[in-house]
């Protein structure tokens, strides 16, 4: 990617208008805005198929991760007419929607759409469990997702230990997840449901195993949303398979101190990580790229 104030660039066919590559939008690395559009247009045929009939909302840092940064779930104004978007009943609270009653989310099919995203320094991409089907309406949720988010003194080490514990209760309903370091403090996990179910279904079937993990190891793990009942222990966040609920996209970047990436890794890492607390660590988006090329796509079902 050229360096410079502004430039012009051809994107599958679409002339974009490109600004500030030369900000600083981690300032402790000193990763640029040119070095994360790169880092997107490198891992976009990997991160592509999993934004496929999504609709995302984005996080934005227009000053760099230092700043304040913001929410946004409708287009903004000025987006392209050619970018495809899908129209969202709202369930949120009131005024969350500048449409009324619907939310109009972008869906990111491709290199264009997704480079004029990050222009706007959406640097974290999340989306729902649901895709949107033809007639442009969402559809019920076909994967399931459990949050392993730590509650301080315990980390990664302890949510790869929860993890193979979440694993097995899953197992144990036919349910194969494969597993994402956030990019923040914990794991996430993903399971493809063999039928498309309501997502108040997914969330009630998380939330079981949740609870049920919570009552078999309570000096462990927690069911619970309250933030002062997590100290020390991983906190199984079940809520995101609510269909308003959004969670970050695997290899979307982070919003942290470092570039880190939502990383998908093998279950033998996981297992790694369990043993040793140094096993398994968060990855920027340079060991990221690197490890696509050596592994290939590691959520790929």
């Amino acid at each position: 990617m050229p360096s410079g104030t502004e430039v012009h660039v051809d994107v599958d066919g679409r002339t974009l208008r490109i600004t500030n590559l030369d900000k600083v939008l981690y300032p402790r690395t000193g990763t640029t805005k040119g070095e994360v559009l790169h880092y997107y247009a490198q891992v976009a045929p990997t991160l592509l198929p999993h934004l496929a009939d999504r609709a995302v909302t984005r996080i934005r840092w227009p000053h760099g991760v230092q700043d304040s940064s913001f929410f946004e779930k409708n287009t903004p104004p000025g987006t392209p007419s050619w970018v495809r978007t899908v129209t969202v009943p709202t369930t949120g609270s009131r005024g969350s929607s500048r449409h009324g009653d619907t939310l109009v989310f972008p869906v990111v099919d491709d290199l264009a759409t997704l480079t004029w995203l990050v222009n706007l320094a959406s640097l974290e991409l999340h989306v729902h469990q649901w895709r949107v089907g033809r007639n442009g309406r969402p559809r019920n949720a076909d994967r399931l997702v459990i949050d392993l988010d730590p509650g301080e003194p315990a980390g990664l080490h302890e949510c790869c230990q929860v993890a193979l514990l979440v694993r097995d209760r899953l197992a144990e309903r036919d349910l194969d997840c494969r597993p994402v370091m956030s990019g923040s403090k914990g794991l996430h996990l993903y399971a493809d449901l063999p039928d498309r179910m309501p997502s108040e279904g997914s969330t009630a079937l998380a939330r079981e195993i949740a609870e049920g993990l919570q009552k078999e190891r309570p000096g462990e793990v927690t069911a619970t949303m309250t933030k002062a009942k997590r100290g020390g222990k991983v906190f199984l966040d079940w809520s995101q398979n609510a269909a308003s609920k959004t969670t970050i996209t695997p290899y979307s970047l982070r919003g942290k101190e470092r570039p880190y990436v939502a990383a998908p890794v093998s279950w033998d890492e996981v297992a790694a990580g369990a043993e040793d607390p140094l096993g398994l660590e968060q990855l920027t988006f340079d060991e990221v790229l690197a490890r696509i090329e050596e592994r290939g796509d590691l959520f790929a079902t």
